[in-house]
């Protein structure tokens, strides 16, 4: 190894000559070792790497040059040099014998101090120049091994890397095309290395020629980037181009480095976003439209401040029921047996007295907003005035597609007798504006109103079939109302939705004992404060509300979420919990209450 120490071998029978030849040789950097026998040489030898060994001629059993004649016989120690050490007088035949055993040099007693140490030194640096080159041989052995690894790992990156990694000459030759070149454009490494870029299909004459651009510029350190236009086996990709023109100092010659990354999906998520959010704008817009025209329009025909109050909620609530069923489908088209459920779910029909029949059909958005709409007057007005306003009365609804359109048959039956009205309000306006283009008209007959509503676009019928909702029986108020002097907590992160819901629990004769508009003072107060129920917002400013249900499940405290989204995007575990959905009724917001206190209060009901 090339940290190993330069060491001697000193053999001699007479331990003095030993000693006296030790310290003759002794000098920094060198290790002495000594024998008094052939045989300890041996067994040192096996075990230690020797750089010279002084070996005494004239030794009992083994002399030196049978020892020497041993060492050449064996692998380990076949190149360690011996010089022979001797008190006899020089003659050729006994020098003869000593080369012949593998001796390189003699040294002769009495010795002679200075040709001993010029004759060890001799060997001494020769040594030393193996050790360094040993040293420099492993220095040069772990360089290349560290640079076929960074190679190695280059490469792999390269291949891995989505990026398409080329470089050209000044000529722009392809030099070098990565695996991920070769996935971006379809054209292996083997059709393009020594070729030039402009065989691959892939980049333009505009392209090349900006590129040829790059490489005649006078910054030798030069750094570009664009974005372009290219071919890949699936047809058109966006890329972003990034460029190196780098100089060879040895010679001067300029080469470029390209790293190419394929954005198209970047491209077409962009151009997604751009369209989601215009239409995200446009929707946004358009409802706010139709919440202004119907907040002026229920005005108009109000009779005073709290009969528009009812009939622009529930007109608000009809609207946005019919957004959520359209962000369950994510504004595809919805069912027509969904919308007529929703409808019966919400109480504004019947469903005991509803009897509907048809084809299972899908709607647009826009359609399904505005029946939505319709639906919600029509049983309003059955309600109030017509059908449904008497014990026995009944509505059939049909609906079945006759040739282009979808006409649907509202009839009320068993109701006051009807006459048509000299003056129409806003509701049966809205009805006969109709759906899809088509108005609407009305039989006013006197056993019952019969609407027909033709829609002529916006609908296609399916094979599923629909079943009719299951209606939820309302549960009664018991006689005392469990609402009355209950202590409640709202979490809500909105201040106008808090004061609705802050007015609606006190004129019900609860007593809000404090709004929440931050998570920690929503913790502190579901964990602190003495109430009988909260109100929870399904999030605080983008915070999701997960502890807040935790420690209230503990505590026991009865708790619904209140918010604009489903239900699948509301705290997982709590799927026991109702939901009163944004924007609500007062009369929903009390009943919702109310339904929680009877069921999970039921020992402070009146009696």
């Amino acid at each position: 190894m090339p940290d190993r120490p330069i060491r001697f071998l000193l053999v001699d029978d007479i331990a003095e000559n030993l000693v006296a030849l030790e310290a003759l040789l002794r000098r920094d950097g060198l290790e002495i070792h000594k024998a008094l026998s052939a045989n300890e040489a041996l067994e040192m030898m096996l075990v230690q790497d020797f750089q010279l060994a002084f070996v005494d001629v004239q030794m009992p059993d083994i002399n030196g040059y049978e020892l020497a004649e041993l060492m050449r016989s064996t692998e380990r120690t076949r190149e360690v040099p011996i010089i022979f050490v001797t008190a006899a007088e020089p003659s050729e035949t006994r020098s003869f014998r000593g080369y012949d055993a593998g001796g390189v040099d003699y040294i002769f007693k009495p010795i002679d101090p200075v040709i001993l140490k010029s004759k060890a030194d001799v060997f001494y640096r020769l040594a030393r120049q193996a050790k360094d080159l040993m040293r420099q041989r492993d220095e040069l052995q772990q360089i290349a091994h560290d640079r076929d690894l960074a190679m190695a790992s280059l490469r792999a990156h390269a291949d891995n890397s989505p990026l398409a990694l080329v470089e050209c000459d000044a000529d722009l030759t392809v030099r070098s095309w990565s695996q991920g070149a070769g996935r971006i454009f379809g054209i292996e490494a083997a059709d393009m290395i020594g070729q030039p870029l402009s065989r691959a299909p892939s980049f333009s004459t505009q392209t090349l020629e900006m590129l040829s651009e790059w490489v005649a510029g006078d910054d030798a350190l030069a750094r570009h980037t664009a974005e372009i236009a290219a071919a890949g086996p699936q047809g058109q990709l966006h890329c972003e181009l990034y460029g190196s023109v780098l100089t060879d100092p040895s010679n001067g010659r300029t080469s470029l480095s390209l790293q190419i990354l394929d954005v198209t999906e970047r491209h077409r998520a962009e151009a997604t976003r751009s369209l989601l959010v215009g239409e995200l704008n446009h929707r946004i817009k358009n409802t706010l439209a139709n919440v202004q025209a119907i907040a002026r329009q229920t005005l108009r025909s109000a009779s005073d401040f709290s009969d528009f109050g009812n009939r622009f909620s529930g007109r608000l609530q009809a609207l946005a029921r019919a957004h959520s069923i359209l962000s369950n489908v994510t504004w595809s088209s919805a069912s027509l047996d969904e919308i007529l459920g929703d409808h019966i779910h919400a109480g504004t029909l019947d469903g005991d007295r509803l009897h509907r029949s048809g084809p299972a059909i899908k709607l647009s958005p826009e359609n399904t907003l505005h029946l939505a709409l319709v639906l919600h007057e029509l049983g309003t007005n059955a309600v109030k005035y017509g059908a449904l306003s008497q014990p026995d009365g009944d509505v059939h609804l049909q609906w079945n597609i006759h040739g282009s359109e979808l006409v649907l048959v509202w009839r009320e039956s068993g109701g006051p007798a009807v006459t048509a009205p000299t003056n129409l309000g806003f509701g049966s306006t809205l009805i006969g504006s109709g759906i899809g283009g088509n108005r609407a008209v009305a039989d006013w007959r006197p056993e019952g109103v019969i609407w027909t509503i033709r829609i002529g676009s916006g609908f296609h019928r399916t094979d599923a079939v629909e079943t009719n909702p299951v209606r939820e029986t309302p549960v009664e108020a018991p006689a005392t109302d469990v609402v009355a002097g209950r202590r409640i907590l709202v979490v809500e992160d909105e201040a106008l939705v808090a004061m609705d819901l802050r007015a609606g629990l006190e004129e019900a004769g609860a007593s809000v004992v404090r709004i929440a508009r931050t998570l920690p003072d929503a913790i502190a107060a579901a964990a602190g404060e003495e109430i009988d129920l909260a109100l929870l917002d399904g999030n605080l400013g983008g915070k999701p509300v997960d502890e807040v249900a935790s420690i209230l499940t503990r505590r026991a405290i009865p708790f619904c979420f209140v918010s604009g989204y489903g239900r699948e995007h509301l705290p997982r575990g709590f799927a026991d919990n109702p939901v009163l959905a944004k924007p609500f009724a007062a009369e929903t917001l009390i009943r919702t209450v109310r339904d929680i206190l009877s069921a999970r209060l039921p020992e402070q009901h009146g009696a």
